[in-house]
This record gives structure tokens, sequence and C-alpha cells, in this order.
């Protein structure tokens, strides 16, 4: 594990690996600032915003969708304007946090309460197409989404539930149906955040508070443990010109946001050979 940017970020989230550019886009939430990385030169350049920014995605058209509190919007890398999408059909107390892309380019991206109210969250799904839609209610803190390799299934993480939940996807649909727990954190072992699935099915989960992320088989079978230098490791992706580089994001806050860690690697954004080779982020599709 090796350290690919060491700015200390507050709460470092949300990495996605940019095929078309090859680049690394992530987020650091408290700090209000969307990150675009760039492995080949080192450059690590940030774009502030007004309020807090969840998740981010790159698109079809070539700029990026953001995640913030309360609206999706479109970025132009090259103005840093920002274009509202859409607004979140919710009050000032709750604000977006993890979200990615299904592999039809549809946006799902989830909610929190601010003081972390049980079952105030939610799951949204949004396509230029279709607009938004509310998709899962009494969700608590929304962080992970992936997909299997052949789209028929996606997982989610509501994180204080513990757990890895599957649902049946539909693709042509984006419906998701029959949900069920496919993998269980045991307490005391961390509180599962982010999740990527490589592209051999298996699913890796960051746990926060435990400086680790865990590679489980689709059937929940705990496979690997990767040790990670900072205790709070929000998410991962894979990444690089051959999938294989998992870059992993953390924080050097604690939550609520008013300690910062005494560890010296906490908030860095680190990166190693997975051993295993990941899909690139999938494109927003602007329509």
């Amino acid at each position: 594990m090796e350290v690919a940017i060491g700015v200390g970020a507050l709460l470092g989230e949300c990495p996605r690996w940019d095929a078309a550019t090859g680049r690394l886009l992530w987020v650091d939430i408290e700090s209000r600032a969307l990150h675009v990385f760039d492995p080949a030169s080192g450059d690590d350049r940030s774009i502030l915003f007004d309020d807090r920014v969840g998740a981010a995605a790159p698109t079809t058209a070539g700029d990026v969708l953001v995640a913030l509190a309360g609206r999706l919007a479109v970025v132009d890398l090259g103005s840093e304007s920002a274009r509202t999408l859409v607004e979140i059909p919710h009050g000032e107390g709750l604000r977006l946090n993890d979200g990615v892309c299904d592999p039809a380019g549809r946006f799902w991206v989830g909610s929190l309460a601010l003081d972390f109210a049980p079952g105030q969250g939610a799951l949204y799904r949004y396509s230029s197409g279709e607009g938004l839609d509310r998709v899962l209610e009494d969700v608590t803190l929304s962080n992970g989404l992936g997909w299997s390799p052949d789209g028929g299934t996606m997982y989610y993480i509501d994180s204080m539930a513990y757990r890895v939940d599957a649902f049946d996807f539909d693709l042509a649909t984006g419906a998701i149906s029959e949900r069920r727990p496919v993998i269980v954190i045991e307490r005391g072992a961390g509180i599962p955040d982010g999740l990527a699935v490589d592209d051999e099915g298996g699913i890796w989960v960051a746990l926060w508070g435990r400086a680790a992320i865990r590679r489980y088989s689709p059937d929940g079978e705990l496979i690997r443990v990767l040790d990670v230098p900072a205790d709070n490791v929000t998410a991962c992706c894979f990444g690089g010109d051959d999938g294989r580089s998992l870059y992993v994001t953390s924080a050097s806050v604690e939550l609520p946001a008013e300690r910062r860690s005494r560890q010296p690697l906490a908030g860095s954004v680190f990166v190693t050979d997975a051993g295993v080779s990941g899909p690139p982020a999938q494109p927003f599709f602007a329509g």
C-alpha cells in the first residue's frame, strides 16, 4: 500500500477512475472539494464548492457530475462552473453522500441526516431521460453501491445496518427487487462504508474505524483482508491502464467532524496492486 496523494483530506470519499482521461476523480466532503488526480504527472487539482460534495462521476460529455448536499450538478472542468441538473427533495438537515453510475449510465446516490438520525435518508436514481426517482426510503447512512460483472445484481450498503445487501437488477429499467443480505459485518470489525466490485465478482468493502478493506465472494465468503495505514477507510475503486490499481480514500476527521486523527497518513489516498482487475467508472449518460 503506497500513498498516491498525501493531502490529509478531512473526509476523502468516492474515488472513481475516469478511463477516458486516465485520471482519478475523488471528493473531500468536509472540505467541499472535487479532486481530479493525474497519476502520470502527480498533479491533484481541487475545485471548491459552496456546499459539501458527496460524490462525483465522469460523464459521456466529458465533464463531471457531482452530488452536492441538496442537488446534482454538472461541472465544466475548464471553467469550473457548475450547472444544476436537479434539486433533491429533502430538507437542510440532510445531504447527499456516496453515488455511482449503473451499467446503463444512470446515477444512483444516497442521503443521510447530518445528525445521523435513523431512517431519515433515502436512495435516489437519476437519468437524463427519466429524471429523479426515490428508490429506497428509511435509510440511515447511505453508502457503497456496485454491480456484478453481468449487471444482474446490485450491491448496496446502509452503513448502520452493518451489512451489504443484494438486489436483483433490471438493466433495461433500473428497477431493483428481491432485497437480501449477502455480507454481514460483525460488530467491532468496523463500519462498512464504500464498496467496489472486481471483474471476478469479488466485493471489496471499506471498513471505517478498522484500517482495512475486505474482499468477499459473491455469496459472502471472506476471501482477503487488506490492511490500510489509516483507521478511517472510506471507499475504494479500480483504476490504471490494466484496472489492477486499487485506489483507497480515507479521512483525517472523526464523525461528527469535530476531531482530527493523529495518524500521520490519515486523509491520504492510497494505491496498491489488487491482484485482480476491476472496471473503471461507468460514465453518466448525458443524453
